[in-house]
């Protein structure tokens, strides 16, 4: 098994392409390939040390899933399973899409709520992003000037999302050496 695991939610399959992406610049050897939640269990993300996690932000603010009117179960399914789960000693990086103009009271919100279940399962995280470049409101993925993870808006900033990828991963790098 590789190193790392990469786990996303998604609908219109744009955090797919986005991790996706991470696993072919991981490569093969260093990353498995991506796996939707819907599709994953908690015993398989416990089998990694280190995560890659991702998830779109829906609506006014929530996780992907069948009341947020996606397709298929996501992320708001998966969440019931973290309960008495622990992470300690895991490691991990968060990525989240979101639309600060269409959605600037919760920009990706849900990506802060993926911290919060993950943090209270004894998680540490890499991969802290800047939230300059952004605007927004609120967000509860903001922990003052950095949100937990990185963040892309591939409704507004798709031009700025190669770079600030490839910044996040050079990053995160550490954690799996």
């Amino acid at each position: 098994m590789a190193k790392v695991g990469i786990f996303f939610g998604t609908d219109t399959g744009n955090s797919r392409k986005v991790a996706k992406t991470i696993h072919k610049q991981l490569g093969d050897e260093l990353a498995d390939k991506p796996v939707n939640i819907s599709k994953a269990t908690v015993d398989d993300l416990l089998a990694y040390d280190v995560l890659i996690i991702g998830t779109p932000t829906y609506g006014d603010g929530e996780l992907p899933g069948l009341t947020a009117g996606t397709s298929a179960e996501s992320w708001e399914e998966f969440m019931p399973q973290l309960a008495g789960a622990d992470f300690s000693g895991k490691t991990i990086a968060l990525y989240g899409l979101g639309d600060q103009v269409g959605y600037p009271d919760n920009f990706v919100d849900a990506l802060g709520m993926l911290y919060d279940a993950f943090a209270d399962c004894g998680a540490s995280f890499v991969g802290a992003t800047s939230t300059a470049g952004y605007d927004y409101n609120k967000s509860k993925a903001a922990m003052g000037d950095e949100f937990v993870g990185l963040v892309l808006d591939e409704d507004n900033q798709k031009e700025l999302s190669e770079d600030r990828l490839q910044d996040w991963l050079k990053q995160i790098e550490s954690s799996w050496a």
